[in-house]
């Protein structure tokens, strides 16, 4: 008979167990525990006050941001796999001390704090700055579509919003125009109802006009704000010019687009397209550091066009590292002259694509053509990315900004959003760029441990 060690999971233990013996000591649970008390967490804190409203006290903050922090990091964002997770997960039950909130209480807190918790991003980069990870040497610049908790066919266009609404109207006002014209025919529209309320398929009807009016009022307002908003760029561009330019708002300009869409689910989401299909979406930017993949600018919108994005991105950059990159490369989505003229004002060099560039372009060793004195900047960037520096610069891209959309969407899983409105949605993105963050700090962390000699061998 074959022999085998002891096994018996029933038996007690007979001392109190050691939580730190049941993981490696290189295990990554323990880096996440070290690094968030180098995090301000008074922001989350503060907001419980003096605990003296009674009822039970709540978890732990800091408990609960290395619990959600590490399971960002490891690509768990759903409440309930998360509690499921503490019973099962080892480094979860280290993180927790074995305590196990229920699901409400994880989704709670995380709601509760999403504004706290997305402002850990720029503690991310501090961190990553101190460590000597962030040179700015180069900045990749990109954007992804990212999938809504929302189905497309959800969403309807401002002239099908149109043609339903008078469909509506005309449904219901028919139906009591026939309720009107006789007795028998509405008590067979009420049956044993008491004649007061409204049918099922009336109010259904109502509540669905209802919704449709409310979209539709929200795609007028959006156009008029953007209308007048246009109207004022241009006439502040004129005055600059020394022109006196007092344009007249024009009434078609401030009516929405017949394609532009509302969706019932998530109105504030958008149907973009993303490879090669349109999808509900929202467009979530970053701007990465080609030396580690540290994530130093985010920002999410339901805006699909990407060009708009940079400006800004480039600013938060300034904002969060109080440095300027030196260069800065993205692709032809972000390609116009205002974007040129701000990472010049920046003080760093552009490579961005003016147009798709074809791969081959990319292996072929042909010199760049003469730049003609009268260049225009769409030229000048050509005959620059046809250079060997300027090849090489923009190809940095590709092992930038791109797999790092590869390591948040595919390695940890986040395709969709599980969260509603452009408020949460743009607080959860930063949430997932700092736990990108954090876990390009912890590995280059682990490798610098394991690189150093140690004191035996020195």
């Amino acid at each position: 008979m074959k022999r085998f060690q002891a096994w018996h999971p029933e038996q007690p233990y007979l001392l109190p167990p050691d939580p730190r013996e049941w993981l490696p000591e290189d295990h990554p649970a323990f880096l996440v525990h070290d690094l968030v008390a180098r995090l301000d967490l008074s922001e989350i804190v503060d907001a419980y006050g003096d605990g003296r409203t009674g009822g039970m006290p709540p978890f732990d903050p800091r408990m609960m941001t290395r619990v959600w922090l590490y399971a960002y990091m490891h690509g768990l964002r759903s409440s309930r796999k998360l509690a499921r997770a503490l019973l099962e997960d080892v480094a979860l039950r280290f993180l927790s001390a074995n305590q196990q909130p229920k699901y409400w209480a994880l989704n709670a807190f995380r709601t509760r704090h999403r504004l706290a918790l997305a402002n850990l991003f720029v503690q991310s980069i501090e961190l990553a700055a101190r460590a000597g990870l962030v040179p700015l040497e180069h900045v990749a610049i990109d954007g992804t579509k990212l999938k809504a908790n929302a189905s497309k066919s959800k969403a309807m266009s401002y002239a099908r919003l149109t043609s339903e609404q008078q469909r509506l109207r005309q449904e219901i006002e028919a139906y009591l125009d026939a309720c009107d014209d006789s007795d028998a025919a509405e008590d067979d529209a009420f049956g044993d109802d008491d004649g007061m309320s409204a049918p099922a398929h009336l109010r259904d009807r109502a509540a669905r006009l209802e919704a449709i009016e409310r979209a539709k009022e929200q795609l007028e307002r959006e156009a008029k704000e953007r209308a007048e908003r246009e109207q004022s760029e241009r006439r502040e561009a004129a005055l600059a010019r020394g022109k006196r330019f007092w344009p007249r708002l024009d009434p078609q300009a401030a009516l929405p687009r017949a394609r532009e869409q509302r969706n019932f689910t998530d109105p504030e989401s958008r149907i973009m397209r993303h490879q090669g299909a349109f999808v509900q979406a929202y467009n979530a930017q970053a701007a990465v550091d080609s030396q580690h993949q540290i994530i130093v600018a985010c920002d999410l919108s339901n805006q699909a066009p990407d060009a708009r994005h940079l400006p800004a991105l480039l600013a938060h950059v300034r904002t969060h590292t109080g440095r300027n990159p030196k260069q800065v490369s993205a692709d032809a989505g972000y390609f116009s002259r205002a974007n040129l003229d701000a990472i010049t004002a920046a003080g760093a060099e552009a490579f961005i694509a003016p147009e798709r560039v074809p791969h081959d372009l990319w292996r072929s060793t042909t010199p760049a053509e003469p730049l003609p004195p009268d260049a225009t900047p769409k030229q000048r960037m050509q005959h620059t990315l046809r250079t060997p520096r300027g090849k090489a610069a923009y190809l940095k891209r590709q092992t930038t900004v791109e797999p790092v959309f590869g390591q948040i969407k595919s390695a940890r899983g986040m395709q969709q959003v599980l969260h509603r409105g452009l408020e949460k949605v743009r607080a959860f993105w930063a949430l997932e760029c700092a736990a990108h963050n954090f876990l390009k700090i912890l590995r280059h962390a682990a490798a610098t441990r394991t690189t150093q000699p140690s004191p035996t061998s020195a």
